[in-house]
């Protein structure tokens, strides 16, 4: 298997070093620059590391980064100066943070502390005494010498035959013509062209870093990727630092001003987001010939970095009396989602992607590759996240992309809600419901580009009906007591809701049924009007998805998905299937109200009496009014209730058909957050929260939905079998909480005792059983109900017990009805 990887950064380099030490070593690098600096983000980079993420994929990519680089030395100089880290708050919102990014520490395992005012200052003598409230001390944190990292690692590489080419500027990536195309249907690559020569490949990885859009173009996939100017400036010399020492105090961050200090021998570096964005596009980023001091390196603009040296000051009083001796304005990666582009691309096999990854992340970043391509997936980290194909067609239009990236350079630092929605070019989608979505005074936040209602004002009046509590201040943002009115109200008469942001897959022809066989762990293969849910697993038994397969003809399935990655995956798979099988998006183009709560029967035999004999899990085509559409029997909110399917341009005459008649059925709209209170109360999964690639069905309480006794052979059953027989260590647990006011949010950490022992994953209220939930992964021996445990929310710590589930109608009565 001949390798080329174009681009010899960080990234490019920790990959070859960790391909040839798994065995591949037909490995060639290539890069335009002179190594070991050859002029990228690698190049100028401070490298600083601050490993604690929101992420837990994140941190633990760091976290290797970290352990590798901490154990390599290049001329016996060392290629990572462990300092530990402090951030710092100067107000109360941001000690709160800080906070709560050490409970996310915690949660994925890495060890911090948050310190008072007089222990910050203590690590860091420099700081003002009279600013800092508090700091998150981080010990293992500190920095990479990155251009060592680079010569360590292709040293390395080299020494197991791994061949390095700089100097040679990649032109050209060659591919199949159309007569020699893969089983899907695909290009493949075979060699990278050079100013210098050709390179034969069977796999070619961009590693390219800020040129990474103009590499992937070469073979016509679009990198959701900008390269953005970021500022970093050196102090004049301080007498108050050891000029003998690189580093002698933590790596420090004022978030709450948009800066990072570090050391540099006698003067500091101060790294500032503060400024407005300044994108430059791939094409226009100078060449190796043409650059006065690197092609990622602009020139200083000192009017947009004088708000950060004005706010460095205050921080570090030392620095009064010094001015900027120089600075850059240097240039790094940004993707819409502020997560890596890792894997091979979709439309051209061969064609694989490290991108977007900062020094922090890197050696983690080319592990996780490096085990993705020789054992065909990553066994130390969970990639959903990062995958290159997650995107959706629209995310990759320049004009979005740019957007978004300038967006997340203004609020790397800042403090974000996990609810907080997009800002700019909203609304992109809309389902046919939103006219009348907004007349009834719809919340409106965003998911998967849809404006998706939270709750309606038109609901107010419930409140006379309903006494709802108001969680605590950080929960209460985005919230509203109509969340909780919604919720009651579903459970007593009927409520609609616009499922229509829910992904929607047609699989069709004559391999339809064998394909969605061997993908799935339920048995598809039912009468026409069957819904089957169940799991799509890799090879090695582990949760890639969970879908439910509705069966509408012979050879006609409507999969419901979680997003593009799944569409993805059905695709990359029909080429295994001897008879034609087409696999296509089809959500832009219908929509879809779930129709739920115990009287939603009686209100649809108002209006058609085609769906009276529909059974629970099962599906029928059907009129609503002037509308056509195809009923389903499903409910994520635990009651009885149907999805009702229509063509896009049949959507309002379905709206319209429904509301009339709910007026004599007490009929309101509800939105997402009695929809995320309901399923939380019946148990339900969130894929990519409560389960993702790093967990399998056993573990995650999703057994019933594997198939292990018919025979049949599907993705992931032999690895499931072995884990059967070895029953898990690890359960999803759901813990409930008494005090109202107590609602987490997700990513806390939970405790038994003083030991932090798994962390939560869903939470919300449920304002049906008036409890607290919150879904959390525990050790098996833990997630026993009775079980006492605490959650880790902020600087307190909340009382929850491990309860039996589902808390709502275990028996399934109201479901089946």
């Amino acid at each position: 298997m001949k390798v080329v990887i174009v681009g010899a950064g960080v990234v490019g380099a920790a990959l070859a070093d960790e391909l040839s030490v798994r065995g591949w070593t037909d490995v060639t690098v290539v890069d335009q620059g002179a190594l070991p600096r050859p002029g990228g983000s690698t190049s100028h980079a401070p490298g600083l590391v601050f490993q604690v993420n929101s992420a837990k994929a994140m941190t633990k990519l760091a976290r290797y980064t970290v352990e590798k680089l901490g154990a390599l030395t290049h001329e016996g100089r060392p290629c990572f100066t462990r300092t530990g880290s402090l951030e710092v708050a100067t107000t109360e919102e941001r000690l709160a943070e800080l906070h709560r990014r050490h409970g996310w520490a915690t949660s994925w395992g890495l060890l911090s502390h948050v310190l008072d005012a007089q222990e910050t200052v203590g690590k860091h003598d420099l700081l003002n005494r009279d600013e800092v409230l508090g700091g998150l001390f981080v010990p293992s944190d500190g920095l990479v010498h990155a251009v060592d990292a680079v010569a360590a690692q292709l040293s390395r590489a080299r020494q197991r035959g791994v061949k390095v080419l700089d100097r040679h500027r990649v032109l050209d990536i060659r591919t199949t013509t159309d007569s020699e195309l893969d089983g899907n249907g695909r290009p493949r690559v075979t060699a990278v062209v050079t100013d210098r020569g050709e390179l034969p490949a069977d796999i070619v990885v961009c590693a390219a870093g800020i040129w990474g859009p103009l590499v992937a173009a070469m073979v016509g996939v679009s990198l959701p990727l900008t390269p953005l100017a970021h500022q970093l400036a050196w102090s004049t010399p301080l007498g108050v630092l050891d000029k003998g020492s690189e580093a002698t105090r933590p790596i420090l961050r004022h978030q709450g001003a948009d800066l990072y200090v570090r050391e540099r021998f006698d003067r500091l570096g101060v790294g500032y987001y503060g400024h407005d964005p300044l994108p430059v596009a791939a094409q226009e980023i100078r060449s190796v010939e043409d650059a006065e001091v690197m092609p990622s390196v602009l020139d200083f603009t000192p009017d947009d970095f004088a708000p950060g040296w004005a706010a460095a000051q205050q921080l570090i009083p030392a620095l009064r009396d010094a001015t900027v001796a120089e600075g850059i304005n240097g240039l790094f990666s940004f993707t819409p989602d502020q997560m890596p582009l890792l894997g091979e691309a979709r439309d051209v096999a061969g064609f694989w992607v490290a991108e977007a990854v900062w020094v922090t992340h890197s050696a983690g970043v080319a592990k996780a590759v490096a085990e993705w391509l020789v054992e065909g997936r990553s066994e130390s980290f969970a990639l959903h996240e990062c995958d290159v194909n997650r995107f959706e067609p629209y995310q990759l239009g320049p004009v979005y992309v740019e957007t978004r990236n300038r967006r997340n350079y203004i609020e790397v630092y800042d403090v974000l809600h996990p609810l907080d929605p997009m800002v700019e070019l909203r609304p992109i989608r809309t389902s046919p419901f939103y006219p009348r979505h907004q007349a009834l005074g719809g919340y409106f936040l965003e998911a998967g580009g849809y404006e998706r209602p939270h709750w309606f004002e038109a609901n107010a009046g419930l409140l006379d009906r309903y006494e709802v509590t108001a969680p605590n201040s950080w929960a209460a943002r985005h919230w509203s007591p109509m969340v909780g009115a919604e919720a009651r109200h579903t459970r007593e008469a009927v409520a609609f809701y616009d499922m229509t942001p829910l992904r929607r897959v047609a699989v069709t022809g004559p391999g339809a049924t064998a394909l969605l066989r061997w993908l799935t762990t339920g048995n598809v293969d039912r009468s026409v009007g069957s819904v089957t849910y169940c799991l799509l697993l890799d090879a090695a038994g582990r949760i890639r998805s969970d879908v439910t397969v509705a069966r509408l003809g012979e050879d006609h399935y409507q999969v419901g998905v979680n997003g593009h990655l799944d569409l993805d995956w059905l695709t990359r798979h029909a080429d295994a299937i001897d008879a034609p099988v087409r696999v296509t998006e089809i959500t832009g183009a219908t929509c879809c109200v779930g129709v739920w709560g115990p009287r939603a029967r009686d209100l649809i035999r108002d209006l058609t009496g085609e769906l009276d004999h529909l059974r629970y899990f099962q599906g029928a085509r059907a009129h609503i009014g002037a509308a056509p559409v195809t009923a389903l029997r499903l409910s994520y909110v635990g009651e009885l209730g149907y999805e009702l399917y229509t063509d896009a341009d049949h959507g309002l005459a379905l709206w319209d058909a429904l509301w009339d008649a709910g007026r004599r059925h007490d009929a309101i709209a509800a939105g997402r957050g009695a929809f995320t209170s309901l399923r939380l109360e019946k148990g339900y999964r969130a894929y990519g929260v409560d389960m993702t690639d790093e967990h399998d069905p056993f573990e995650a309480g999703l057994d019933f939905a594997v198939k292990l006794t018919d025979g049949r052979e599907f993705v992931g059953r032999e690895a499931l079998l072995l884990r059967a027989a070895a029953g898990p260590g690890r359960r999803l647990a759901c813990l409930t909480i008494d005090d109202p006011v107590d609602v987490v949010m997700g990513k806390e950490p939970v405790y038994d005792g003083t030991g932090c022992v798994g962390y939560v994953t869903s939470a919300g209220y449920g304002y049906t059983v008036g409890k607290g939930i919150a879904y959390a992964w525990l050790p098996a021996a833990l997630a026993v109900p009775g079980r006492e445990v605490q959650i880790g929310y902020f600087d307190q710590r909340v009382d929850a017990v491990v309860a039996n589930a589902p808390l709502f109608d275990p028996a399934m009565t109201r479901l089946r009805a």
